[in-house]
C-alpha cells in the first residue's frame, strides 16, 4: 500500500509538471511568434522601395544644392550687368533734366525779352508749358529709373548676404545629407543583418521549444508506464482476492507477488533510466534557451543607435534635409526678388521708351516753334534780333534732347538685355528642388515613427522571450525532485522484489494467464521486452499483444498526447 501510494503520487506529479512545462512551452512559442512577426513588419519597412527611393532623391538633391552658390554668383552677376546698365542710363537723364533746365531759363528769357511785343507774349507762354511738360515727363523717367535702382540695390544686398550664407552653410549641409544619406544605407543594412540574425536564433529557438515539446512526451510515457505498473499490482491484487487465488497457500502467493515485484522493478528501473535521459535532454535544451535570448537581447540593443534619443538613426537626417530646406526656401526668396526685378525692369524699359517718344515730340515742337519765332524776328528787323538770338539757341538745346534720346533708347535696350539676363540665369528647378525636400521630409519622418515603433515592439517582445525562458527554466527542471521521486519508486520496489526471483514452474498456469493480462496494458515494445525477460509468453495465449511493434521510441512519442 505504501508503494502504491508513492506510484500514485508519483503518477500525479508527473502529470502536473508536464502538463505545466508544455504551457510554459506553448506561451515561449506564443511569444516567440510575436517577435518573428515584428522581425517580418521590421524587414519590410527595411525593404520599402520608398525609402530606398527617398534616399536616391536625396543624393540627387544634394548635387542640387551644391549648385546653390554658383547660381547666386550668376545672378549677381546679372544683378551687376543691370546695375551697370542702370547708371548709365541714370547718366543720360542727368543730362535730358540738365537740357530740360536750360531750355526752361531760356523760354523765360524770350518771355522777358518779347515782354513789349504782342505776338510773341502767347507764343512764349506756349514754349514755357511744353517745357514743362517735357520736363515732367523727365523727371518721371528719373523717379522710375530711380524705383528700379532702388530694388536692385536691396536684391543685390540680400543676394551678398545669401551668398555669405552659401558659402558658409550650403558645404556643411551638403556634407551632412551626404553623410547621412550613407549612414542611413548603412544602418538599414545593418538593421537588415541584426534583425536576419535575430530570425535565425529566434526561428532556432523555435525549432528547439518544438523539439523540446515533442521531448515532453517522456512526461505521458512515463505517466503510462507508471499506471501500467500500478496495473501489475491491481491485477495481482484481484486475482489473490479471487476465489481462485484464494486457495493459494501463502507461499505460492509470496511467489507470485515476487515475480510481479521483480517485473515491476525491472519496469520502473527501465522507465527511470529513460526518464533521466530523455529529462535530461530537455534540461540541456531549455538551459541553452538562456545564451539564444542573450544573443537576441544584444543584437536588439545593437538595433537601437547609440546616442539617439529618438533611437533611430533617421532622425538625424531628417534635421539635415530641414536644414537644407531652410536654404532651399531662401533660394525661393532670392529667386522671387530676381523675378520681380527682371519683370520691373522689362516694365521700366517698355514704359521708358514711350516717354521717350514723348520727349521727342516735345523736342519736336519746341524746334519748330522756335524756327517759327526766327522767321518772325527776320522780319522785324532789329526789334526782333534779341528774341531771335534766344529763339536759336532754344534750337539748338532742343537738339541736345534728341542726342540724350537716343543715347537714352541705347541704354534702355542694354537695361532690357540685362534683365533678360536675369530672367533667363532664373534656375526652374528650385520649385522641385523644394518639393522634393518637402517630400523626403515627409517621407523620412513617416519612415523614422514605423522604424522606431517596430524597434520598440522588436524591444518589448526580445525582452519577453528573454523573461518567459528564464521562468520556463526552473519549471522544466523535471530531474530534480521528479526524478529523485521516481528513482526511489524504483529502489523501494527493487527491494521488494529482493536479489533472486522465486521460483515459480509450478505456478505456471496462473503467470501465463496473469501476465497476459499485464502484457495487454502494454503500449511500448521496452515494456514487452522488459516483460518477456521476466515472464516467458505463448503467443497461443496473448495473440493480441502480436500488434506491430515500434522499435523507435521517438516513433512512439509522436503517438503521445503532445
Amino acid at each position: 500500500m505504501d508503494v502504491s501510494r508513492i506510484l500514485e503520487a508519483a503518477r500525479t506529479e508527473v502529470e502536473k509538471r508536464f502538463l505545466d512545462g508544455g504551457t510554459v512551452l506553448l506561451s515561449v512559442m506564443e511569444v516567440l511568434n510575436q517577435l518573428l512577426s515584428s522581425l517580418d513588419r521590421l524587414t519590410k519597412a527595411l525593404d520599402s522601395d520608398g525609402a530606398s527611393d527617398t534616399t536616391a532623391d536625396l543624393l540627387q538633391t544634394v548635387s542640387g544644392l551644391s549648385d546653390l552658390p554658383g547660381l547666386e554668383a550668376r545672378r549677381q552677376a546679372n544683378f551687376e550687368v543691370l546695375a551697370e546698365a542702370g547708371s548709365k542710363l541714370h547718366a543720360h537723364v542727368t543730362d535730358m533734366q540738365e537740357t530740360m533746365r536750360y531750355l526752361r531759363t531760356f523760354a523765360i528769357t524770350v518771355k522777358i525779352t518779347g515782354a513789349g511785343i504782342a505776338e510773341f507774349a502767347g507764343f512764349a507762354q506756349e514754349i514755357l508749358e511744353r517745357i514743362h511738360s517735357g520736363t515732367d515727363e523727365v523727371n518721371t523717367f528719373a523717379q522710375q529709373l530711380g524705383a528700379l535702382e532702388r530694388e536692385l540695390k536691396v536684391a543685390m544686398t540680400f543676394g551678398a548676404t545669401t551668398a555669405r550664407a552659401y558659402d558658409r552653410n550650403v558645404p556643411q549641409v551638403v556634407a551632412a545629407l551626404e553623410k547621412d544619406a550613407r549612414t542611413i544605407a548603412a544602418h538599414r543594412k545593418e538593421l537588415a543583418v541584426n534583425a536576419a540574425e535575430v530570425g535565425a536564433i529566434a526561428r532556432g529557438v523555435q525549432s528547439k521549444v518544438a523539439t523540446t515539446l515533442s521531448a515532453l512526451q517522456i512526461g505521458d510515457i512515463t505517466r503510462q508506464r507508471i499506471e501500467h505498473v500500478q496495473s501489475s499490482f491491481t491485477f495481482l491484487e484481484e486475482y489473490l482476492a479471487s476465489d481462485e487465488g484464494s486457495k493459494l497457500d501463502a507461499d505460492a502467493r509470496q511467489r507470485l507477488a515476487n515475480v510481479i515485484h521483480h517485473l515491476t522493478a525491472a519496469q520502473m528501473r527501465e522507465m527511470v533510466a529513460d526518464f533521466q535521459r530523455e529529462s535530461g535532454n530537455v534540461v540541456k535544451t531549455i538551459a541553452s534557451f538562456s545564451h539564444d535570448t542573450q544573443e537576441i537581447l544584444k543584437l536588439r540593443d545593437a538595433m537601437k543607435p547609440e546616442g539617439s534619443s529618438d533611437g533611430n538613426v533617421l532622425r538625424a537626417l531628417e534635421q539635415s534635409v530641414s536644414a537644407a530646406h531652410t536654404i532651399v526656401k531662401q533660394v525661393e526668396t532670392a529667386r522671387v526678388q530676381a523675378d520681380g526685378i527682371s519683370q520691373s525692369t522689362l516694365g521700366t524699359a517698355s514704359n521708358l521708351l514711350g516717354r521717350i517718344e514723348t520727349i521727342r515730340a516735345v523736342k519736336t515742337d519746341i524746334h519748330y516753334m522756335a524756327l517759327n519765332t526766327n522767321l518772325r524776328c527776320s522780319r522785324m528787323g532789329e526789334e526782333g534780333r534779341s528774341i531771335n538770338v534766344v529763339t536759336a539757341e532754344l534750337r539748338i538745346f532742343a537738339a541736345k534732347l534728341d542726342e540724350s534720346a537716343d543715347a537714352m533708347v541705347t541704354g534702355l535696350a542694354s537695361l532690357e538685355k540685362a534683365a533678360g539676363h536675369v530672367a533667363s540665369g532664373q534656375e526652374g528647378s528650385d520649385h522641385r528642388l523644394d518639393e522634393r525636400l518637402i517630400s523626403a521630409v515627409d517621407t523620412i519622418r513617416c519612415a523614422a515613427n514605423i522604424m522606431d515603433g517596430e524597434l520598440e515592439a522588436l524591444s518589448g517582445h526580445g525582452r519577453e522571450v528573454a523573461n518567459k525562458i528564464m521562468l520556463s527554466i526552473g519549471k522544466l527542471d523535471f530531474q530534480r525532485d521528479l526524478g529523485e521521486t521516481l528513482a526511489n519508486c524504483a529502489d523501494r520496489l527493487g527491494d521488494m522484489a529482493g536479489s533472486e526471483m522465486a521460483e515459480v514452474n509450478d505456478l505456471e498456469d496462473i503467470i501465463v494467464p496473469l501476465g497476459a493480462r499485464i502484457f495487454k496494458v502494454y503500449t511500448m515494445a521496452q515494456e514487452r521486452n522488459i516483460h518477456r525477460d521476466i515472464i516467458a509468453m505463448d503467443d497461443r495465449v496473448a495473440p493480441a499483444v502480436a500488434a506491430p511493434a515500434k522499435t523507435d521510441d521517438d516513433d512512439l512519442f509522436a503517438d503521445a498526447l503532445f
